[in-house]
């Protein structure tokens, strides 16, 4: 009984540390490469912001379309290669869940381009995968993890 009570606590162990490591990195990985395409479409595209302009929640509403634009485009660039390296994950967390607020408010909630058939599915799937990201940190494998570790 002891033999297997000790093998579960290792199996619970190595469990934990896999997780430490591999559970971050993989959300910042989906996170990032979903984030860099919006950015990158938005850096070759054309800023079609002014068309929505009303529909941005308040403070965004009232800041230029063509800011509105550039903040969006590289919150989501530079957000995404931050994510990547896990540099910053919980401050681009959180600013890329309030990108994902704004765009869903203005851009996907029955304004015309609906990501999935209820228009807040995915933007909900994608603010839950960053809060872990937002509370917890980027994980052993991250640049976060190699600069600011307490070791």
């Amino acid at each position: 009984m002891a033999a297997i009570s000790a093998l579960r606590r290792s199996v619970v162990s190595l469990l934990d540390n896999l997780h430490s490591v591999f559970s971050p990195l993989g959300l910042r990985l989906l996170l990032a490469y979903e984030y860099w395409e919006s950015g990158v479409m938005k850096f070759n595209g054309e800023n079609w912001f002014a068309d929505i302009q009303d529909a941005f929640p308040f403070p965004f509403n009232l800041i230029p379309a063509d800011l509105n634009w550039h903040l969006a485009t590289y919150s989501e660039l530079i957000g995404a290669i931050a994510l990547l390296v896990g540099l910053g994950t919980r401050f681009f967390s959180f600013s890329l869940i309030v990108v994902t607020i704004v765009a869903w408010a203005a851009v996907h909630a029955g304004n015309g381009y609906n990501v999935c058939d209820n228009g807040w599915k995915l933007p909900l799937m994608y603010i839950i995968m960053f809060v872990p990201l937002a509370l917890g940190g980027a994980g052993k494998l991250s640049l976060d993890h190699l600069f600011f570790s307490r070791k």
